[in-house]
């Protein structure tokens, strides 16, 4: 039988899987001995990135107001979107309570969710960035007396999952739940909650609230990597909290983590059998932040600019964090942290594409990854005489083009399958 196969470095094998494809015209007959060209459109692995900067033009508002493309034209904007669709496949939406809700009873529903429909319509996995964090919480909720506070953080919960459910099936339900209840920078209604309740029903409210609502897949995400948030991870789930992805956030301002500690962090939190999502990865390409610096956000200099020997060492450190992260099983989903410098985390020339539009080495890279090394490029093969093929690649979705008609199928990671499908 005739067998397309995608070139696939050893070390990401376990990526792969195996779908034997009959073609048939309308009527049954098998199209024996056509041509047909073998194409991968998407992956199963997610590829994600914030789509925080696009809810303008998501929404056909002026772009040139937008915190990214401020004083841009509508083009420039539709070019960096461009960029974007060609490298991601999961887009995470803001919704920080305090922005999303900044007058009680008038949330910003109808832009977000049109802003959800419009990456869904590019066949993109949208994903809601949280549902439960003590940072970020609405001024107004210091008001709301104490007695009422739970019922509120509740109904905010199932009012995201419920409003959001046709283009929203993935959560950050609690957000940096370690240093929840010790919390000091900034008073917050949602820190007392933690105090009172602990760690662990604080997160069996936001897990539980969201699943009740109709939630399908929770995360559990955290910027701590100490052992402190793997102990949350075990005393939640001996307590009976269905968490269903371990998050992990990796913003590298003071420079990559290294081969050893990337490989130690996928180590410990592998340990729970669970799937783990990279969820806030960045990577500088300019003079990086000093190491005595504890809290990130206490490093914000006036100007924070992007340098050619950066964006080289940007480049090299995330196509080898990519790898590494990839080759792991356990590893689901990688999601970068802001396509352009321009209205970057912090001020930092984290992006992947400049303030001027261009893309940074780093993008190349990425892309040179997603799109080449572990993507099948359009292949010419012909069926047999039962008019199948097989078809060998990285899971995901794939087109097959015969007589001028497509049809889609997928590639699962680790099976093999059969599929018959008329054309």
């Amino acid at each position: 039988m005739p067998t397309v196969s995608a070139q696939v470095p050893a070390d990401v094998a376990h990526r792969t899987g195996r779908t034997t494809l009959t073609l048939t015209a309308p009527d049954g007959a098998p199209l024996a001995g056509r041509p047909v060209t073998v194409e991968q459109v998407d992956h199963a692995f997610g590829f994600g990135n914030i789509g925080f900067d696009f809810i303008e033009l998501a929404n056909g508002e002026d772009v040139s107001g937008s915190r990214v493309f401020g004083g841009a034209r509508r083009d420039q904007a539709e070019h960096l979107a461009e960029l974007w669709f060609d490298v991601h496949n999961v887009a995470t939406l803001p919704f920080y309570w305090r922005g999303f809700e900044p007058e009680r009873g008038h949330p910003d529903t109808r832009r977000l969710h049109r802003t959800a429909q419009w990456f869904g319509e590019q066949g993109v996995t949208v994903k809601g960035h949280p549902l439960l964090w003590h940072t970020l919480a609405p001024r107004w909720l210091m008001d709301v007396p104490a007695d009422e506070v739970l019922d509120v953080v509740r109904g905010r919960i199932r009012r995201e999952v419920t409003d959001f459910a046709d283009v929203v099936d993935l959560w950050d339900a609690i957000n940096e739940a370690v240093i929840m209840p010790v919390f000091t920078a900034e008073e917050n209604a949602i820190t007392p909650i933690a105090q009172r309740l602990g760690r662990v029903e604080t997160v069996r409210l936001a897990f539980d609230t969201a699943r009740e609502a109709g939630a399908r897949t929770l995360v559990l995400n955290d910027f701590n990597m100490s052992p402190a948030y793997e102990q949350l991870i075990a005393e939640c789930l001996e307590a009976g909290v269905q968490i269903d992805v371990i998050g992990l956030q990796s913003h590298m301002h003071q420079g990559w983590w290294g081969e050893d500690k990337t490989l130690d962090v996928l180590e410990r939190f592998s340990r729970f059998g669970l799937p783990l999502h990279f969820t806030e990865t960045t990577l500088v390409s300019g003079e990086l932040m000093p190491p005595e610096i504890v809290d990130l956000n206490d490093y914000q200099p006036e100007q924070w600019p992007s340098t050619p020997e950066g964006e080289r060492r940007q480049a090299e450190e995330l196509a080898r964090h990519y790898s590494l992260l990839v080759q792991h099983p356990s590893v689901e989903m990688i999601t970068y942290w802001g396509l352009s410098d321009d209205g970057s985390w912090l001020g930092a020339p984290a992006g992947l594409v400049r303030a001027d539009g261009t893309p940074k080495p780093a993008y190349d890279a990425l892309r040179g990854l997603v799109k080449g090394t572990w993507w099948l490029a359009p292949t010419e093969a012909a069926t047999d005489e039962r008019g199948s093929l097989t078809v060998e690649g990285f899971a995901g979705a794939y087109r097959v083009t015969v007589d001028g008609r497509a049809t889609g199928f997928e590639v699962t990671r680790g099976e093999s399958t059969a599929v018959t499908a008329q054309v």
